[in-house]
């Protein structure tokens, strides 16, 4: 499932640069295949707590997988809407080389890898990674929006493709959100510590991370 989530988002980009219509279509058809992966995850799970009623680590285990399979089913609708705003961009003329979002594509698709390594490694280190990385593609977003508010304030005329393509730059930045989600679950999973909307200094934030 991790691994088709991330094909979808390197699909999409692709998608997006090469103006492929047929390739979007593909990567918005791939969710169906993500969904039915969620639900059999699902009834995995329900099924080892059902029959081998797991205690301590293993439940542990057990219930954070059901919370993780649902990150990246989201994430897999996110690469779904990035098609569906290329297959609308394709309608019209290029805009202008496309800022930095293969950047922050790239960014974001080493962060959901990441996350799933550290969750099959157990590996701590490498989920604090990936959870100090979110502010690099929040960076990138914030980036592209100045550039895009720029060319939609210079010509009216390019505001339906601008938003768009800001469309896809906040999908992208929500795929970095749920990387965080599962870099987070992983460390409660090891640890027993829930580092969710905790700052550097440990102080519980007021703000829920968009979901």
């Amino acid at each position: 499932m991790g691994a088709r989530v991330e094909e979808m988002i390197a699909d999409s980009m692709r998608a997006l640069v090469e103006r492929d219509s047929e390739l979007a279509r593909r990567v918005v058809d791939s969710d169906q295949f993500v969904n039915r992966l969620e639900l059999e995850v699902d009834d995995a799970c329900m099924r080892i707590l059902a029959r081998r009623q797991p205690v301590a680590s293993d439940l542990r285990f057990i219930t954070l997988a059901l919370k993780i399979v649902t990150d990246l089913e989201r994430i897999g609708d996110l690469a779904a809407n990035i098609g569906e705003r290329v297959l609308e961009l394709n309608e019209e003329p290029p805009l202008k080389p496309y800022l930095d979002m293969p950047r922050m594509a790239d960014t974001a698709r080493g962060m959901v890898r990441n996350a799933l390594d550290a969750f099959v490694s157990r590996d701590v280190a490498c989920a604090q990674m990936v959870i100090e990385r979110d502010g690099e593609l929040d960076a990138h977003y914030a980036d592209v929006f100045r550039v895009l508010l720029t060319y939609m304030m210079e010509d009216p005329r390019n505001i339906y493709r601008a938003t768009r393509v800001q469309s896809i730059a906040k999908y992208l930045e929500r795929v970095g959100d749920h990387a965080t989600n599962l870099a987070e679950m992983v460390i409660f999973m090891i640890g027993g510590k829930d580092v969710r909307h905790l700052t550097s200094s440990g102080a519980v934030v007021s703000a829920v991370r968009d979901e």
